[in-house]
């Protein structure tokens, strides 16, 4: 008897791992089908903040995603197949984002995600993309997120390596070498802060003082006393959430004299609307796409905004930011390389065809991609602003 059920044992063990041994066979050709185009769409995943202090970002690029997603669907596709966009809210938080990326990649098999909005959140899900082996286009603009390359991460946003020198040369241009720079703790500022640090004395800045704050934080009187205190001839505030009102608010109650300059995270309304008057006088580096003049009239450059502009004031009624803009070219860039795949749109073809993107107009600038390059952004599509009577102008 027991010599029976020993064998029987064995063999319900043995019919039970076939069985096991079948299903991961199952699971895993299943998986590799629905992560391509093979049922008739492209899957991708796009995780923006439509909650949380980077919601003011997100929402332009979730209504810049919808938008031009319908555009390319109903002029018939990528070589005839749907784009299946799924956006996920990662309200501004790195393990929120972390869920969104595992959701879309485990459960809705995207072949591709855009973003996240934020540049730690952006860091926060690389694992989940290296471990997948799917591309990623970011909207967002940590240095990291592109220097060192990895081969899956591409980005829209002009990065802080780009942005902080091209801001050192238009401050000493104006005869201001003595900055005191206030920097949020988060992926973007914390970020900011060593590019600041690391190119003001190749380039003859001097930052008198360095202050910071957290994201959430609604007073930093005591740190802009500080640099009040101080030899500083401007601020320079690194931060895209909305404490940069509530510094250029204080600035002013403070009675601060010394000018203040915003980093490209504050080329949006709410920044505007937040500070009011305060925000009078604010210069900042962003892109064109708030004074499309800027892209030369006739340019290439030029007529793409101007279309977007017209076509984004018509669906929301408001005009898009420059975050709008890291949307439109994520989503066009991967049409464009989806196009160029025969066959099923797999991750791995996509990818490569990505890397290959070359000359592309776009709202946030020319985009070249390279092994070595996965942002390709230059000086040469930054312009500084001035906001004059709550509206965006071209600094002098």
């Amino acid at each position: 008897m027991r010599g029976r059920t020993l064998k029987l044992s064995m063999a319900m063990l043995i019919a039970a791992l076939a069985v096991s041994l079948a299903i991961f066979i199952g699971a895993c050709g299943s998986k590799k089908s629905s992560n391509s185009s093979s049922n008739g769409s492209i899957k991708v995943g796009a995780i923006v903040s439509l909650t949380g202090s980077y919601a003011a970002l997100g929402q332009p690029e979730q209504n810049t995603l919808n938008m031009e997603v319908k555009k390319i669907n109903d002029a018939g596709g990528i070589n005839g197949k749907q784009i299946d966009l799924m956006i996920k809210d990662d309200g501004t938080d790195d393990a929120k984002a972390v869920a969104a990326a595992s959701e879309l990649i485990t459960q809705d098999h995207v072949v591709a995600i855009l973003g996240p909005t934020g540049s730690s959140t952006t860091m926060a899900i690389r694992g989940n993309i290296d471990r997948a082996g799917i591309p990623e286009i970011s909207m967002a603009a940590a240095t990291p997120i592109t220097n060192p390359v990895d081969k899956l991460v591409f980005a829209t946003a002009w990065p802080n390596s780009v942005v902080v020198p091209f801001t050192f040369d238009y401050l000493k241009k104006h005869g201001i070498t003595k900055i005191g720079a206030i920097t949020d703790t988060g992926g973007f500022g914390a970020d900011g802060l060593a590019v600041i640090k690391a190119a003001a004395p190749k380039m003859g800045m001097t930052v008198v003082d360095s202050e910071t704050f957290n994201p959430g934080d609604t007073d930093m009187t005591a740190q802009l006393t500080k640099i009040k205190n101080t030899d500083a001839q401007a601020v320079l505030m690194w931060t895209a959430g909305p404490e940069g009102t509530i510094i250029a608010k204080e600035m002013q109650d403070l009675g601060m004299k010394i000018p203040l300059y915003g980093s490209h995270g504050n080329g949006n309304l709410q920044f505007i609307q937040g500070a009011g008057a305060a925000a009078n006088g604010v210069k900042f580096p962003a892109g064109k796409i708030l004074v499309p003049a800027a892209y030369g009239k006739g340019s290439a450059g030029y007529t793409q905004a101007t279309a977007f502009i017209t076509a984004y004031q018509a669906a929301y009624g408001a005009a898009p930011t420059t975050f709008a803009g890291h949307a439109f070219d994520a989503i066009h860039i991967l049409a464009d390389a989806a196009k160029t795949v025969s066959g099923d749109v797999t991750a791995a073809a996509l990818r490569d065809a990505i890397e290959q993107t070359s000359g592309y107009v776009g709202i946030s600038g020319d985009f070249t991609f390279s092994p070595t390059d996965h942002n390709g952004m230059t000086p040469k599509a930054l312009v500084m602003y001035e906001i004059v009577n709550g509206k965006w102008t071209l600094a002098k």
